[in-house]
């Protein structure tokens, strides 16, 4: 008989990791050089989800600047320099770690579906030792449109050997991210979203990882 493998596809920010702080701190540097007003912690959380450039973009508006696709490149380059390896205020949301892990252990395939770039994905993986627990990524750098596109994740499922799947990820992005991809969601509440848990699509929610296991064995049985 055929192995019957689950894949559980994961977003990054706001997930699996808190990278606020560092993402905040990033743009208001950023902003500096620009001899631009600073922008709140809350604004740059709130704009956190679909990738810099619509980032940049939405705190720019809300500055009332009139968006400029050059400044926006210029910006975005920017930000990645700086960004590339800030991970010092960056931290693992509770029961994270120990649940990638665990599920890794016990066979199930892990991807990772990000509009992070590539390069300050790999260093917060590598700063937390996860990057090996993890068979197939996307990114918000890669060859293909950000999400909610369906690409990415199809980009991710490409990678795995899996037969079932499971989308988890913490906003309204992530939902249609799902939805477009045809996948089942785990909505963990204590991410970015904006919206209230009512008005996001999901299948179950969850609030700390160590509630996870359960969601998985009900969507995406254990592996064979």
């Amino acid at each position: 008989m055929e192995r019957v493998v689950s894949g559980i596809i994961f977003d990054l920010d706001g997930t699996l990791i808190d990278s606020a702080p560092d993402i905040h701190a990033g743009i208001v540097q950023m902003l500096r050089a620009e001899n631009l007003p600073e922008t709140t912690f809350e604004q740059t959380k709130s704009f956190i989800g679909k990738g810099v450039p619509a980032l940049i973009a939405q705190v720019l508006a809300a500055k009332d600047i009139d968006e400029d696709a050059d400044q926006i490149a210029r910006m975005t380059r920017h930000f990645h320099e700086i960004y590339e390896t800030r991970i010092n205020l960056t931290t693992l949301y509770p029961g994270a770690e120990s649940c990638l892990r665990n599920l890794h252990a016990d066979g199930f395939q892990l991807g990772l579906c990000t509009n992070k770039p590539e390069a300050p994905t790999n260093a917060v993986l590598e700063h937390f030792g996860l990057s090996d627990l993890f068979t197939g990524f996307s990114f918000g750098d890669g060859p293909y449109p950000a999400k909610p596109d369906a690409a990415p994740v199809r980009h991710v499922i490409d990678q795995l050997s899996a037969r079932h799947f499971l989308y988890v990820g913490d906003s309204e992005t992530d939902a249609e991210t799902a939805t477009n991809a045809g996948l089942p969601m785990a909505l963990f509440t204590e991410g970015y979203r904006k919206t209230p848990v009512t008005e996001i699509r999901h299948d179950a929610i969850f609030n700390h990882f160590g509630q996870l296991r359960g969601i998985i064995d009900r969507l995406a049985p254990r592996p064979e």
